[in-house]
């Protein structure tokens, strides 16, 4: 399967994204991949901090977002909800969820509170961390091995993120 991407809006100001794609995994080793910092430092930021229910964790994204995140909601191995902190955007939300399909395992992933005039960044972003999330599965080690920093993109992700932008922008949001 190829990851599925929507915008929509919530607001006049305001929206959100959400991806999904199918794995060739189990649950739990998605799960391990998307809440571990080890495994997340593969694929999709470097993840610091007490990665508990209430507590805030700093990231550094390979789009080079960072910041801080509160955990709401951790419900091992089916589902996560991280609030970012108000910034100059204001509050965001970013939710997941994991569905065991057969030997298969679907990933769901939303962000809310996005500025509904650059759904389409966030669209191709997160489309190109999913497929991201695939290669990561796929191979040992991480898939960005030039790195990445708050100031700098990993290269392939922005790579791929920038041929995606396009898609995106032409995309209905709903």
């Amino acid at each position: 399967m190829t990851v599925n991407g929507t915008m929509r809006a919530l607001g006049e100001t305001h929206g959100a994204v959400r991806v999904e794609d199918l794995y060739d995994t189990d649950i739990a080793d998605l799960w391990q991949a998307c809440t571990t910092p080890e495994r997340l430092s593969r694929w999709i930021a470097d993840v610091s901090g007490d990665l508990k229910v209430g507590a805030t964790v700093q990231a550094v994204f390979t789009s080079t977002w960072s910041g801080p995140a509160r955990i709401d909601v951790c419900d091992a191995p089916h589902h996560v909800l991280l609030t970012t902190e108000p910034g100059a955007e204001g509050e965001g939300q970013l939710e997941a969820w994991l569905t065991q399909e057969g030997s298969q395992t679907r990933l769901v992933v939303e962000e809310r509170g996005l500025p509904v005039d650059k759904l389409h960044f966030y669209g191709a972003g997160w489309h190109a961390h999913l497929e991201d999330l695939r290669r990561s599965l796929a191979q040992a080690g991480p898939i960005h091995p030039q790195g990445w920093a708050e100031d700098r993109p990993a290269p392939g992700w922005n790579q791929r993120w920038t041929e995606l932008t396009s898609e995106y922008e032409k995309a209905p949001t709903g």
